[in-house]
């Protein structure tokens, strides 16, 4: 054996009761399991585990590293949560497929989440070409190995794939237009994206009718694919959305996964039974549904994802058109703060709960870490006048964390039996979001261990097993012999995440082991130069189509 784990509690993803054993790893995958009693394996290098529990690897199944990856080879900020797998290309926006104009419309408006990405060489345009890139991001930089900090799954972008092929018109497609589309989503899943996600409040994806999706999602289900949509409403008619991705899927034959799935503002508090018996309904119906969500209550976004649809037509050019118009800023104003905007989800805005978390342009920085009315009361002006002009200077760049959950929804849709962990997390930003770096061991520390929402053994399966059988990974989430020993050693009784609010990129406590491939990414709670990461690809032909 390469490698023998000794004497460590294995918590095995099943959610089945914790057992003591040694575990052997060998050419990168586990060996052998040895439960107390049998002959202990020998190996090259022997770890006294005791104290330790030992996981498979944490599956993030909503992330936001698609630039990330390649630009930082340590990656601390998944790696040190245990993270051994991300999925990524989420919210309908990312960077494949494109053409040279859909890329550089969607560079610059997904900045506040990715960067401008001056800093990437862009050599791909095909979601092949951008997982190639994966493979070999430090490819002869002097690391030990040429790939990334930990394995990536990619979503193909509906928004994305709407850019190319209609642009930023609030239209239907066409024919033609729809025929393309298929095609793209098609050739991005024979590449091996895992499905397709969509941001039906983020534009142009959202201009997509119901009609048009369910199209998409039928190409998605040949490949026995999934359906990942942030979809049109977490705030007003929340239920309704939900409902309607589930009628959508149903009739399109697609597995669904609804993206960071809560119940937020005002008008949903103490909602989430309504969502989950929904769900459950549809599941006992036979319909193929997961859901992940991150343990806090605030999100995570863009200022200028809070504009009504109406004012993005046209991308990000045309949206600071509108702005720099008096008049038509005005009407932005108004639907904003009284009508409520599509973008805010249907619920005037309210700017005490936006607090500005990050700026493109260092000289607005005196706006992080203050919500927007409390920058506004500063300079002596409406908060709507300070949103403008941030806008406006920042070319759109600012990300916001936006302060309208509700604990008992989150404690609630946690348990539900198809949950799985999404950090949902920014990495951009001087003062991000803290899920970035803390949502798997604020999951172990603080809902399992001091609140109790879900035991240990719970906790882990839905951190593991559970989004490895919605990946359709055979032999990823499991503690089992001929598995990939991408696994986590980590201290119940001390797992934390450090980040806070004031404090987000604070690295996690209680998580000294991390292996990718049977290497350690992570080894006495430091980060090694190991980059055993690779880009994990959805395998297998299309379904023939006899309808």
């Amino acid at each position: 054996m390469d490698l023998v784990i000794r004497d460590v509690r294995v918590i095995d993803g099943t959610g089945g009761p914790s057992y003591r054993a040694d575990v052997g790893i060998e050419d990168g995958r586990i060996a052998a399991i040895r439960h107390e009693g049998a002959p202990r394996p020998s190996g090259a290098r022997v770890l006294d585990a005791a104290g330790l529990a030992l996981s498979p690897g944490f599956i993030d199944m909503h992330a936001h590293s698609d630039l990330a990856l390649l630009r930082d080879p340590d990656h601390s900020a998944k790696a040190a949560q245990g993270v051994t797998l991300e999925v990524i290309g989420q919210d309908g926006l990312s960077y494949a497929p494109v053409d040279d104009p859909t890329l550089a419309q969607v560079r610059q408006a997904i900045t506040g989440w990715n960067g401008d990405g001056g800093d990437i060489d862009f050599d791909w345009r095909t979601v092949g070409g951008y997982l190639d890139r994966l493979d070999r991001a430090f490819e002869g930089q002097g690391f030990d190995g040429r790939g990334i900090a930990v394995n990536a799954a990619y979503l193909v972008p509906q928004g994305t794939v709407r850019m190319y092929a209609v642009g930023w018109d609030d239209r239907p497609a066409t024919d033609t237009e729809l025929a393309l589309m298929k095609r793209l989503v098609a050739e991005s899943m024979e590449q091996g994206a895992v499905g397709m996600s969509s941001g039906l409040t983020y534009t142009p994806g959202m201009y997509a009718n119901d009609s048009e999706l369910t199209e998409l999602c039928r190409v998605v289900a040949r490949y026995d694919g999934y359906y990942c949509p942030h979809h049109r409403s977490y705030g007003a008619g929340a239920l309704q959305a939900y409902e309607e991705m589930v009628t959508l899927t149903r009739h399109a034959g697609c597995a669904l996964h609804l993206a960071h799935a809560t119940m937020n503002f005002g008008v949903n508090k103490g909602r989430a039974p309504e969502l989950l018996a929904l769900l459950d309904r549809a599941l006992d119906a036979g319909a193929d549904i997961s859901l992940d969500t991150y343990p806090y209550t605030p999100g995570c976004t863009t200022l200028v994802a809070m504009l009504p649809s109406w004012a993005s037509e046209g991308g990000p050019d045309a949206i600071l058109d509108r702005l720099r118009d008096d008049p038509t800023a005005e009407k932005i104003r108004h639907h904003m703060e009284v009508i409520g905007a599509d973008g805010c989800h249907g619920v005037p805005i309210e700017w005490d709960t936006i607090e500005i978390s990050g700026v493109s342009s260092p000289e607005l920085a005196d706006h992080v870490g203050r919500t927007v009315a409390d920058s506004a009361r500063e300079r002596g002006e409406t908060p709507w006048t300070t949103a403008r002009r941030l806008l406006l200077d920042d070319r759109l760049g600012s990300t916001i964390l936006q302060h309208v959950g509700h604990e008992e929804n989150v404690r609630r849709i946690m348990r539900h039996r198809v949950h799985t962990g999404g950090s949902d997390g920014i990495l951009q930003g001087t003062k991000p979001h803290p899920r970035a770096y803390g949502t798997f061991p604020q999951y172990l520390g603080r809902y399992t261990r001091d609140l109790g929402v879900l035991s240990l053994e719970e906790c882990v399966a839905h951190l593991t097993s559970r989004p490895a059988a919605r990946l359709r990974l055979p032999d990823r989430g499991l503690i089992r012999e001929g598995y990939r020993a991408d696994l986590v050693l980590f201290d119940p009784a001390t797992v934390a995440a450090g980040s806070t609010f004031e404090a987000p990129r604070t690295l996690p406590v209680g998580i000294p082991y991390v292996l990718i491939d049977g290497r350690f990414v992570i080894e006495d709670g430091r980060r090694t130069d190991v980059l055993a990461g690779r880009s994990v690809r959805r395998t297998g032909s299309a379904r023939v189509d006899t309808s």
